[in-house]
């Protein structure tokens, strides 16, 4: 009886992050690990291990709808995960020697004060909205790569056309966010979303379901090397797999129609309150 009430109570926290994760881009998970080792005792190293598991559930629910639809960029999404891959796996390395030689509090701290501080560029462009904003001229990269795309807007009710740019720095962005997600579980759709939003300067709609994309494949790769060494528990993580899904489908479903201020504000929020749980943690007040 216990264990169905402890499954119940993570399914409905699950089922939330996992309608904000799909919104925002960022797999939920950066949601579930706080309410996992805060609310119900999870160590933080079975926390982080069904934060993957979650992350995956919240992409491939989410992610499928938006290529369905056309919003999610493929081409773009694939070429950037080269790198995302390869920072997961070395992140997922790191992991296993960090928490054995308890220096994860210095990263947590770091990566805390880096997500609130990417708040304040962010407020600044609530006036613009992302997918108006494509009168970046198009660099080597933007032919290159094929860094250009289109998608019907309900909200706006027209087709968007749009363009990237700085596809290298998009890259380098992208390395940094699969060596977090690998280290630390969350996903890392944060950095994915400000590695396509503001460096390569494609519309807040296409980063945040492109992200959904890629943070299943991100996840994945650092989820294998987590069961490998036991750090995943699959009563913890099915919970979360299958609140995510459900939360994660209504969250995709309410997207499209969404202005893109509003996706914004609730990126901001979600990264404010990641970036105030990172830090606590890193002091041990989490």
């Amino acid at each position: 009886m216990i264990l169905i009430l402890l499954f119940l109570e993570i399914l409905i926290a699950s089922i939330v992050a996992g309608f904000f994760g799909a919104i925002a881009g960022l797999g939920g998970s950066i949601v579930i690990i706080p309410v996992l080792t805060l609310l119900f005792g999870y160590p933080i190293v079975y926390a982080t291990g069904a934060g993957l598991v979650a992350t995956i559930a919240t992409s491939s629910s989410s992610a499928s709808y938006y290529v369905k639809n056309k919003i999610s960029n493929i081409k773009i999404g694939m070429s950037l995960e080269i790198a995302t891959t390869a920072g997961a796996i070395i992140g997922a390395l790191i992991s296993a020697f960090l928490y054995a030689s308890h220096l994860t509090y210095l990263i947590f701290i770091t990566f805390g004060i880096v997500l609130i501080l990417t708040i304040i560029p962010n407020l600044s462009r609530l006036s613009l909205e992302k997918f108006e904003r494509v009168a970046a001229k198009p660099d080597w990269s933007t032919e290159f790569f094929q860094l250009r795309g289109e998608y019907f807007d309900p909200q706006l009710n027209s087709n968007i056309t749009y363009m990237g740019v700085r596809w290298w720095l998009g890259e380098a962005i992208m390395f940094v966010a699969g060596v977090l997600s690998g280290l630390l579980g969350i996903g890392s759709g944060v950095l994915k979303v400000l590695g396509m939003d503001g460096a390569m300067k494609l519309p807040i709609k296409v980063t945040t379901t492109t992200s959904n994309f890629m943070i299943g494949v991100t996840a994945a790769t650092g989820s294998a090397i987590y069961w490998s060494l036991g750090y995943i528990q699959p009563f913890a993580a099915a919970s979360t797999a299958i609140g995510v899904v459900i939360g994660s489908y209504f969250g995709s479903k309410l997207l499209p129609n969404m202005h893109g201020n509003s996706i914004r504000i609730i990126f901001l929020v979600i990264l404010g309150f990641g970036g105030i749980e990172m830090i606590l943690r890193g002091f041990g007040v989490a």
